[in-house]
């Protein structure tokens, strides 16, 4: 298991369908976790103590997802000094995700949240996962693994479209 520590946080329980794409990739890479809602707007107490903790408590990065108007990275970033990573989450009350999105992306100067692609959760464990890596060399080798099995699986594609003529061009659409 890696020495660093990161947090999934999200703003409700309808979240985690998207945000436990995150959970899944860290527990692949073998990056230690904890996930919990911390909503910015019902629990705005929770959540000032989470920021502010969150270093004391030994995470080394936060995932925050949230839908809607999308508080919870910027108001989280606002409160610590840990990297924030925003994952915008297409919800039900949501405006097609942009909201989420430009709530996340938009933040003002000072107040710094990386942002992952709406419903990105499995890029911001990703890149949670590689901050890690800066500090922890198992963590390091588990995303070169990682990105190796990738290329492989692109490259074994190839291969079998190529075998199938697709390449040159005996295959029409």
């Amino acid at each position: 298991m890696s020495k660093g520590k990161i947090a999934i946080i999200m703003g409700s329980q309808s979240d985690l369908k998207v945000m436990s794409e995150a959970a899944k990739v860290l527990e692949e890479l073998e990056v230690n976790y904890e996930l919990t809602i911390v909503s910015a707007h019902r629990t705005p107490e929770r959540m000032m103590e989470f920021g502010k903790s969150a270093r004391k408590n030994g995470f080394h990065a936060i995932i925050a997802g949230a839908g809607g108007a999308a508080h919870l990275p910027g108001m989280v970033a606002a409160f610590t000094t840990l990297p924030v990573i925003g994952v915008p989450v297409k919800s039900s009350n949501s405006i097609d995700g942009w909201d989420s999105v430009l709530s996340i992306l938009q933040m003002p100067g000072g107040v710094p949240v990386a942002t992952v692609a709406l419903d990105g959760a499995k890029n911001a464990g990703l890149l949670a996962a590689q901050i890690i890596s800066n500090f922890d060399k198992d963590a390091a080798k588990k995303l070169e693994i990682y990105k190796s099995e990738m290329k492989d699986k692109v490259l074994k594609s190839a291969e079998e479209v190529e075998k199938n003529g697709w390449k040159s061009g005996k295959v029409g659409f």
